[in-house]
């Protein structure tokens, strides 16, 4: 049970956030800072996608892997796990004020933020409104970040509040360079993320 909460919890990040600009960066790297730039505006532009992969984590006590379907229209949300991982599957949605979390044989859980839904269950203090920026390749804007470039002017590696995300492949999908497979080092936990399948989209405009 411990191992399914685990990875249900964990991945409450993938779901929080809303575009904007304005991240204190430190940049390092072969990359061009003004080529960066206009590749985080476009992504920054994307508030909607579908997602289609595979999670695994690794913690002091446990370890697996799962599936990961995650739908993001704009600030409504749709994430979910399945497979080893979950012993079966997990579905958690929301919108800003409401997140509900439900999980096959064992309940529902609801809470206004998925910040303190994870802190309720697990008593975790996560940056879970970073990760919505982080799997697009992109620094979460409100605190500060170093970045190191790679050769394509993308995010090779970041470092933000304790975390260290490391992005190992790209992917084009409708004219936008995205994370294909990403790697995030926090303190007792590690999680590996592998996107088989990219659909971004632009609805607010």
């Amino acid at each position: 049970m411990f191992l399914r909460n685990l990875v249900v919890f964990s991945f409450i990040a993938l779901l929080a956030g809303c575009a904007g600009i304005g991240s204190r960066e430190a940049l390092q790297g072969k990359g061009d800072p003004a080529q960066w730039r206009l590749h985080k505006q476009q992504l920054t532009s994307l508030d909607g996608w579908q997602i289609d992969g595979k999670v695994g984590i690794r913690a002091p006590k446990d370890s697996g892997s799962g599936t990961l379907f995650w739908l993001q229209r704009q600030d409504y949300y749709d994430i979910r796990l399945s497979g080893p991982l979950g012993r079966g599957a997990a579905r958690l949605t929301g919108r800003p004020g409401s997140v509900n979390l439900e999980v096959a044989n064992q309940g529902r859980y609801e809470a206004a933020t998925p910040e303190s839904l994870l802190e309720e269950q697990l008593g975790w203090k996560l940056p879970v409104s970073h990760l919505v920026w982080w799997v697009r390749g992109l620094p979460a804007p409100d605190t500060k970040s170093s970045l190191v470039l790679d050769d394509d002017s993308r995010l090779a590696t970041l470092e933000q509040d304790g975390w260290k995300v490391e992005y190992l492949s790209y992917v084009q999908q409708n004219g936008f360079w995205l994370p294909e497979r990403v790697k995030l080092h926090g303190q007792d936990l590690d999680v590996t993320l592998v996107v088989k399948d990219w659909q971004p989209r632009k609805l607010g405009q």
